[in-house]
């Protein structure tokens, strides 16, 4: 597998307008995202698919001229969203340089496997989006099925999940599915969306930071000159100049310190990190052998397994202790309903008589 930014600096910068609109516009971003010095990459959106029928749904091919001159003008490398062969064939035709496949594609095996087939032997650098689902083997076999035809300068974006019951954000983070991606395949790098993760400008860059405090090895960033009047996505778009200092405020930081001392106790309060992790699972391992002997009791005495207000007393117990000690009510719900789910589930097997 080759590093697709293997002789880049990191963060690699990719930016540019979520749609390419006019040729004035185009050039225009372009030029002034070059002037802040903080873009490797322009991106534009020629062919947007969109979620609903009569939205504005890309520009078509006759934009791809407006991206090559931009290219021309500013040294740019440019990439471009596709989703069919036949915007592949485009593609390739008018010297693109990156191609990125969208999250409502990459939920589409079919739709993907049919974007390796027009790439096979032609080793042009690819970027994954997650689908828009939590599904992680999806992710993943998306990927997989870019390197079965030989594609080797590969990449995946982060753009975040669909979730009906999120307040905050447009697309839920997810951080865990993520790290799990890049924990199955370290070898591919790891893009950060914040655009499409916000769908707001005020949080652009706290989770930009976030993703660089993560590890990740880029960031793709929508901008446009006139981010209020855009036609698509404009709540999520920044100026290029805003853009730039959006970058420049960003903190990088090393993923290992190179000072002895410093990484000495680094390695110092992983350790620690490592003996409190084994205690943890120990302490799991001994609630769910008591779980199961209750579940014994409750078998013999014909009693069901979930008692609603004894789960009751203890979700509220554990959230009012959790935030006494300066943790989240949403991490404790999610920690105790979790250890919660496993003990019913031993005991439905001691039910069952497994």
């Amino acid at each position: 597998m080759v590093n697709l930014f293997e002789n880049q600096k990191k963060p690699i910068l990719i930016a540019g307008p979520c749609s390419a609109e006019t040729e004035e516009q185009v050039i225009e971003t372009a030029v002034r995202l070059a002037k802040t010095g903080k873009i490797d990459v322009l991106r534009a959106g020629i062919w947007k698919p969109r979620t609903r029928p009569g939205a504005f749904e890309g520009i078509g091919a006759k934009g791809l001229p407006w991206l090559q001159k931009a290219k021309e003008l500013t040294g740019l490398p440019i990439a471009v969203e596709v989703a069919k062969t036949s915007h592949v064939e485009l593609c390739l035709e008018f010297g693109v340089d990156i191609l990125w496949i969208g999250a409502r594609t990459t939920v589409n095996p079919f739709a993907v496997q049919e974007i390796a087939d027009a790439l096979r032997g032609i080793d042009i650098p690819v970027l994954l989006k997650n689908p828009i689902n939590p599904d992680l083997a999806l992710w993943l076999g998306g990927m997989e099925r870019l390197q079965k035809v030989g594609l080797t300068k590969l990449g995946a974006i982060h753009r975040g999940f669909s979730s009906a019951g999120e307040k905050i954000y447009r697309n839920r983070p997810q951080w865990q599915i993520a790290i799990d991606f890049k924990t199955a395949m370290p070898e591919i790098p790891m893009i950060n969306d914040p655009s499409h993760i916000t769908g707001r400008r005020d949080l652009l860059h706290k989770v930009a930071q976030k993703a660089m405090d993560l590890n990740f090895d880029g960031l793709m960033i929508e901008s446009h000159i006139t981010p209020d009047t855009a036609w698509s996505d404009a709540a999520q778009q920044i100026t290029p100049e805003v853009y730039g200092q959006l970058i420049s405020d960003l903190i990088i930081r090393e993923y290992d310190p190179k000072d002895l001392k410093e990484k000495t106790k680094l390695d110092r309060l992983r350790k620690e990190i490592d003996m409190i992790d084994e205690e943890i699972m120990g302490i799991l391992a001994s609630r769910m052998k008591i779980a199961r002997e209750i579940g014994m009791y409750k078998k013999e005495n014909n009693m069901t397994i979930l008692q609603s207000e004894r789960w009751k007393e203890l979700l509220s117990k554990f959230v009012e202790r959790g935030t006494q000690n300066g943790l989240s009510e949403e991490f404790i719900t999610r920690v105790i309903k979790s250890i919660h789910d496993e003990s019913i589930e031993q005991q439905e097997k001691i039910m069952e008589g497994e």
